[in-house]
């Protein structure tokens, strides 16, 4: 074989104008091989053969199908620190939205950056969608939002509880699902609470329930993916535990809300979400 390759690359070098005169012809005794030498010879390069044939397949196997998730977190990736201010500025318009779904973006937010980072970033632009909200409430949509107080017969009674104990009813608020998320966000602002308690209470009254949704998600894309069977289980685990601690936060807010004389505070369905 490394003749034939010296012979293949003589013309590139500059060889050939004086073709070198055949080789002899070998002897007869040596032409004449027994046929069973030439099998023997010829057994390797059939077994290299086979086995190039049963390795064929492997290296053609189509590559494992994208989802939206992989996608998009390639896309993110791709983005830098850019990628995150995208999805902050869209976690934020939502949530801006009165019913709009910013507790399926948290789930996502978990499913595309991971559990710590997703949190992190939920986290900020729940905040901060909350306070543009509030104050939005206070000034240009005030008018608005007293017109969507007007159908919600909770309100008066919720504002007379924030009034004696203003953080305490804020987390508690934050804490259970008797109002969306979306929507509290404006009704705060017609209430009597001072920002600074606003924007830190429900900052911290927020996470137990953000970190929970993350985790939902990141939890869903692992066991999707090629995770151990004991990563699964512990995963399922924790997120059997997450939802059924949240529900319980959720139904002892909102008996303590029904407590300090909110009236007609249904039972939760759901725990609340950013």
């Amino acid at each position: 074989m490394a003749a034939v390759v010296l012979v293949a690359l003589l013309p590139l070098a500059g060889y050939g104008d004086d073709p070198p005169a055949p080789a002899p012809a070998p002897a007869a005794a040596t032409s004449a091989a027994p046929a069973g030498v030439a099998a023997g010879n010829a057994a390797p390069s059939s077994a290299v053969a086979t086995d190039a044939a049963k390795a064929a397949p492997a290296e053609a196997k189509e590559p494992k199908k994208q989802t939206w998730v992989d996608r998009f977190r390639a896309y993110v990736s791709g983005l830098g620190a850019l990628g995150y201010l995208v999805f902050a500025a869209v976690y934020i318009g939502v949530s801006l939205i009165p019913g709009g779904p910013a507790g399926g973006l948290t789930s996502v937010a978990g499913a595309v950056f991971g559990f710590v980072k997703g949190t992190i970033l939920v986290s900020f632009s729940s905040v901060t969608a909350a306070t543009i909200a509030f104050f939005l409430a206070r000034s240009v949509l005030r008018k608005k939002v007293e017109k969507m107080a007007e159908k919600n017969p909770k309100v008066r009674s919720l504002s007379k509880a924030i009034e004696k104990e203003e953080g305490k009813m804020v987390a508690l608020i934050r804490l259970s699902p008797l109002f969306p998320f979306t929507i509290i966000n404006y009704l705060f602002g017609l209430m009597p609470v001072r920002p600074a308690v606003y924007v830190l209470t429900s900052w911290i009254a927020m996470l137990p329930g953000t970190a929970a949704y993350v985790y939902l998600g990141t939890a869903v894309t692992d066991l999707a993916g090629g995770a151990s069977a004991t990563k699964k289980t512990i995963q399922v685990v924790i997120m059997v535990a997450a939802v059924i601690a949240t529900g319980f936060i959720a139904r002892i807010a909102t008996k303590a809300i029904k407590s300090a004389g909110v009236e007609d505070a249904p039972a939760p369905a759901a725990a609340a979400s950013p």
